[in-house]
């Protein structure tokens, strides 16, 4: 067990240390003020406060983790090795920055709830972010700098056995809308055939045709093809099914066609089940438990985890909505156009409460890869490579990969060639 002393243990301490040592280390941690205690402890150690004791492992703090609320804070990035860092310590300092303010800087997402330009959906972007303006968006940041926490231990406790991780994937299917022509309803059905032919789309409309005729599969029903690379791993994907009203977001299939439900029931016989909230549910509660109660009268199971409509968040009332439906894991930490680390991080936390200073059940899974993203690189070997390069980041320190793709991804259409390919390099990157 590490046993860290500090001049005062908060809550945001005890949150960014645990992050760091269990989640990314795997070794325990407790905290003393004592300096009886610290001095007696005869395994791992370290002091965080502004002197050393004496010579142990020392990393001078900043003051991040000793405030509350919100302040001006200044955020001064450089350059640390192959990497970046910020809050710098000074010569007597074990470290050059204190990685663990600047982590829970990245993870609170401190930056969030100061004033930032939203796109027109209301998203944080990510040319907002300090790592993308200090071009470490695409480095998983937090793991890095808890790994060279670790050396400077195993240079002080050179007999002490560290624990190794392993790299894994999270899969993740986003369904918004299961089918693109069946179990549409007569209207939008009707309509769709107009529009195909007011609009000239004939291949369209012939494949419409040959769809709800039977003669063909719908485009966007992949699942037959999920559920066969789901048998081939160890590990769950985790597929999230749009059961909301239909509106001008939401185009989805109505929960009320047996179809659906009968296709939600038979994903669910080897997939994980989550809710993707609609988009206006992010802002009510009462249509959000609604939603999560007609998805448990499906499954019969309790929901456990839940991805936004538009990867929308709005901190921190989302999270607080989950936190009070009891809700235990969210898919929506990520950005929509870009390949990264929005949170810094490819380990799952907890979200930490700024306002009531507090960690709450809420567990993070962010997202690091989403297919739209990848539609930006023309060839398929740009696709590839870019890919395998961001699979070797998360590699590197051992972390957890959670890509975003949707039924329609695998689906047989020009736009989205090779992505079936590109899902399999990263079921493939963890048996490597």
């Amino acid at each position: 067990m590490l046993l860290v002393y500090t001049h005062k243990i908060t809550p945001r301490l005890r949150y960014t240390f645990k992050h760091i040592c269990k989640r990314i280390l795997n070794i325990d941690v407790d905290f003393t003020s004592k300096v009886e205690d610290f001095i007696a402890h005869n395994s791992l150690k370290m002091s965080y406060t502004k002197q050393p004791l004496s010579n142990e492992v020392f990393v001078k703090s900043h003051e991040l983790l000793f405030e509350q609320g919100l302040s001006d804070i200044d955020v001064n990035v450089q350059k640390w090795d192959d990497t970046k860092g910020f809050f710098t310590t000074g010569d007597r300092s074990n470290l050059p920055f204190d990685i663990f303010a600047a982590s829970f800087y990245l993870l609170s997402r401190y930056e969030e709830y100061l004033p930032h330009v939203k796109d027109d959906y209301g998203r944080f972007l990510s040319s907002e972010s300090i790592a993308k303006k200090h071009n470490f968006l695409q480095q998983p940041i937090v793991d890095i700098w808890a790994y060279k926490l670790q050396e400077v231990l195993k240079i002080r406790f050179p007999d002490f056995e560290f624990p190794k991780r392993k790299y894994n994937v999270q899969p993740v299917i986003d369904v918004p809308s299961a089918f693109y022509f069946k179990q549409k309803g007569l209207l939008r059905t009707i309509g769709g055939f107009f529009a195909d032919v007011f609009r000239l789309r004939f291949k369209q409309l012939y494949q419409r045709t040959s769809v709800l005729s039977g003669f063909k599969r719908d485009p966007y029903d992949t699942f037959k093809w999920i559920i066969n690379r789901q048998k081939t791993c160890n590990y769950k994907f985790t597929v999230f099914f749009l059961i909301g009203n239909y509106s001008t977001y939401d185009k989805n299939i109505s929960v009320n066609k047996k179809q659906f439900v009968s296709l939600i029931k038979s994903v669910g016989d080897y997939c994980n089940i989550g809710l993707k909230a609609s988009y206006f549910a992010l802002e009510d509660i009462e249509l959000l438990k609604k939603e999560k109660q007609k998805l448990e009268s499906i499954t019969k199971v309790d929901l456990d985890a839940v991805r936004n409509s538009f990867s929308k968040l709005n901190l921190p009332k989302t999270y607080r909505n989950l936190v009070e439906l009891e809700i235990h894991k969210d898919y929506t930490m990520g950005y929509v156009n870009e390949l990264g680390f929005r949170a810094g991080t490819c380990t799952p936390f907890q979200f930490y409460d700024l306002d009531y200073e507090v960690q709450t059940p809420l567990q993070i899974n962010p997202y690091h890869c989403l297919d739209y993203v990848l539609l930006k690189h023309k060839s398929l070997l740009d696709k590839r490579e870019h890919l395998q390069r961001f699979i070797s980041e998360i590699k590197a320190v051992n972390g957890t990969f959670v890509p975003v793709f949707h039924n329609y991804s695998f689906a047989d259409h020009t736009r989205w060639e090779g992505f079936k390919e590109l899902f399999n390099i990263i079921l493939d990157s963890a048996n490597d």
